[in-house]
């Protein structure tokens, strides 16, 4: 019988899975402290992300259930919903591995752990010193490959979108722009298409009736270069310019952003500002942030300045600022109403004392 022969043509392919490592770290600082908190009570760690998925240590001072009473119970716990993941872990106290198991999770909650750790023996052990206790957990999680009709292929993590660092580099080299803006002398090139896409302002301005008046090249007024050009780096990013600190010219700097989201109908963005505000108000600029709230209907930011007002007995230093003192006199109508505002919520919490913050 003839030796068959051997094809001339060879394909082989991989099969090589996705991986993700790292270790968590749950200092248990005042073990001692910590006793007594009943069986099934427990305190976590911070949540880790590790393999695209949210993990954390879970530590039962007196046990998980009553057969573990009298132990310390250690648990891994896959916070993300919903997940199905094989994940290799070595849940130990530091140097010593006491446990190494390979399991799959599919609940919303998924829990592996111990309970072998008695109390007695924990607290004459070398593993506990100056009543501080150390769990570590190495965590490989693996990506199972996927097994298409065309043969084998690897599962990987998709790369974080570059969406808005490409737009910012289309509105930084100003490649096919067809819009241009005058600021105070400062010219800013841009896309009609991206600026109307983004503001019904803009739209209306670049292709509403008004196109045929103002034409391609629009002078901005009112607004300094450097809010417009902060403006335009939203419209491109979705994202305000970053900010290291927020000191009294980044403030101003959020007043003057919020002004121009509203007048460019930005409301994301107008919102965004809104949160700034309403984190960093301070005595000397909470006057003139409420008329400014009052000015642009930013309500959430109006409540917020009433209640910075009247907590803490702040209203007499409000009312001896420079910054009242100004509005006062520029805007009285204005300073009337925040003080008629910060009265009603003092009247309301008189009535309702449970409820002030």
């Amino acid at each position: 019988m003839a030796a068959s022969k051997r094809p001339t043509e060879r394909r082989a392919s991989r099969c090589t899975p996705v991986t993700a490592r790292a270790t968590l770290v749950f200092e248990i600082v005042g073990y001692s402290l910590h006793e007594g908190m009943g069986i099934g009570k427990f305190i976590r760690s911070t949540t880790v992300s590790v393999g695209g998925y949210e993990w954390c240590i879970r530590y039962y001072p007196d046990g998980e259930s009553n057969e573990s009473q009298g132990h310390v119970s250690v648990y891994l716990q896959l916070l993300s919903k919903g997940a199905k993941v094989r994940v290799l872990y070595d849940l130990r106290l530091s140097p010593t591995v006491f446990n190494s198991l390979d399991a799959r999770g599919t609940d919303d909650y998924y829990i592996w752990g111990v309970i072998s750790f008695k109390k007695s023996e924990l607290e004459e052990s070398a593993y506990l010193q100056d009543d501080r206790l150390v769990i570590e957990c190495d965590l490989t999680i693996i990506n199972e490959p996927l097994v298409a009709d065309t043969g084998i292929t690897v599962k990987v993590q998709m790369p974080p979108s570059d969406l808005a660092k490409n737009f910012r580099k289309l509105l930084e080299a100003a490649e096919e722009a067809d819009v241009t803006f005058e600021v105070e002398g400062e010219i800013f090139p841009a896309h009609g298409i991206v600026l109307a896409t983004r503001s019904p302002v803009f739209k209306a301005e670049l292709y509403g009736p008004m196109r045929g008046k103002c034409g391609q090249n629009i002078t901005v007024k009112d607004m300094q270069p450097t809010v417009f050009k902060a403006l335009l780096h939203f419209i491109y990013t979705d994202a305000l310019p970053s900010i290291d600190k927020i000191d009294d010219e980044e403030k101003k700097m959020v007043r003057h952003l919020l002004v121009a989201a509203d007048r460019y109908a930005m409301e994301r963005m107008k919102m965004i500002c809104e949160d700034i505000l309403c984190e960093t108000l301070d005595v000397e600029t909470v006057a003139t942030t409420s008329a400014l709230a009052d000015q642009h209907n930013c309500s959430r930011l109006k409540d917020a300045c009433a209640q910075f007002i009247m907590s803490s007995n702040r209203l007499d230093d409000v009312l001896a600022s420079q910054g009242y003192v100004h509005l006062k006199k520029s805007c009285p109508a204005v300073s009337v109403n925040i003080l008629e505002r910060v009265m009603k919520l003092l009247k309301f919490y008189c009535v309702h004392p449970g409820l002030e913050t």
